[in-house]
């Protein structure tokens, strides 16, 4: 009969931070505040959580080295859709960073949205006695759940963040499509669609509003804004719509996923790029020089976010005040799927 405790067939499981919650009578909450040696645990439940960690074997050397030392200089992240080249790119800018800086990152990738899975990965993240945790969700219930979390450590934002907010760091969103609907109207484009994002995003608002707010800059109404999901197939749908409209020369897409299923769409109707509609992307993805035609789009700086979302986090851990940061502006790389209007371009005056 296998230990209890152990499984068959290989080494005995470690406990969990709720085993030693459970047995210590206090919530995993309590136990993450002793392991950070937080000022806000009675002595007495202090001790008590101590003993279980002794009792259980919880963790016992790397727990001894945080009680001795405050310092595991290990970073949590926690991240979604993975497969998107955005929140790919700044989860191995993160890990870059803390490499740099000495510091261990752990990366969680939660497979779906909810207040369990935000609340799992952070009790996964506590049992490695991470300093601080750096949250990459975009989506605005995720960023209300991220709020809500009472932890004894640091949080660091680093995706749907807004100018000005504490413990953030971010890219101007607002302001990388604001460059990219601009340089279309400047062209002389003066009826530009926009492809968005899903809905629930917080940076599939903050383009939309830059595309809106260059239309406003300059007294005109914008073109047709189509739904999307940051998928090719979701640029390809929307492209046979605008192959239609003869009044659209310009486009906007949210992201150069869905550009990329837009150039097929208006290739299969014989709509010409640029020469017939000119296309916008955005987050200039390592493929996008190689489109056909190359694709002007909006470049992130995503190397220059993990160094910030680092700061953040380590200036935090040092019980430095909450620093506010400013967003990164974007780029703009202009390539052969822009170019004026043939025909002076159609418009409609604001």
């Amino acid at each position: 009969m296998a230990e209890q405790g152990g499984h068959q067939g290989g080494a005995p499981r470690s406990p969990s931070m709720a085993q030693v919650a459970e047995r210590a009578g206090v919530s995993h909450q309590t136990v993450s505040r002793v392991l950070n040696d937080a000022s806000l645990v009675k002595e007495e439940t202090r001790l008590r959580v101590l003993a279980a960690i002794e009792e259980l074997g919880y963790r016992r050397n790397f727990a001894a080295r945080l009680l001795a030392t405050n310092r595991s200089r290990r970073i949590g992240m926690i991240s979604a859709h993975l497969t998107l080249h955005g929140p790919s790119m700044i989860a191995s800018a993160v890990q870059q960073a803390g490499q740099a800086e000495g510091y261990d990152v752990s990366l969680l990738g939660l497979s779906e949205l909810s207040s369990e899975a935000l609340h799992g990965a952070v009790d996964r993240l506590n049992d490695q006695a991470v300093e601080a945790i750096v949250v990459a969700v975009a989506h605005r219930e995720a960023a209300e759940m991220t709020r809500a979390l009472q932890l004894s450590i640091p949080i660091v934002m680093v995706e749907g963040v807004t100018a000005g907010q504490p413990l953030s760091a971010g890219i101007d969103q607002e302001a990388g499509a604001l460059l990219a609907t601009g340089h279309l109207l400047d062209l002389g484009h003066r009826h530009v669609a926009h492809v968005s994002g899903p809905s629930a995003w917080v940076e599939s608002a903050q383009r939309r509003a830059g595309w809106r707010l260059a239309h406003e800059q300059r007294g005109l109404l914008p073109g047709p804004e189509l739904d999307g999901d940051w998928s090719p197939g979701s640029g390809y749908r929307a492209g046979l719509l605008i192959a239609d409209d003869m009044d659209v020369t310009a486009v906007f897409a949210g992201n150069d996923s869905m550009a990329l299923g837009l150039l097929r769409a208006l290739h299969e109707r014989g709509r010409r790029v640029p020469e017939d509609i000119s296309v916008v992307g955005f987050d200039d993805v390592p493929e996008a020089a190689f489109f056909w035609p190359a694709l002007t789009t909006v470049a992130q700086d995503f190397s220059e976010l993990g160094r910030r979302a680092l700061t953040l986090a380590v200036a935090a851990v040092r019980g430095e005040p909450e620093a506010t940061m400013e967003l990164i502006r974007p780029t703009l790389e202009v390539r052969a799927s822009t170019s004026a209007p043939l025909s002076g371009g159609n418009g409609r005056a604001g």
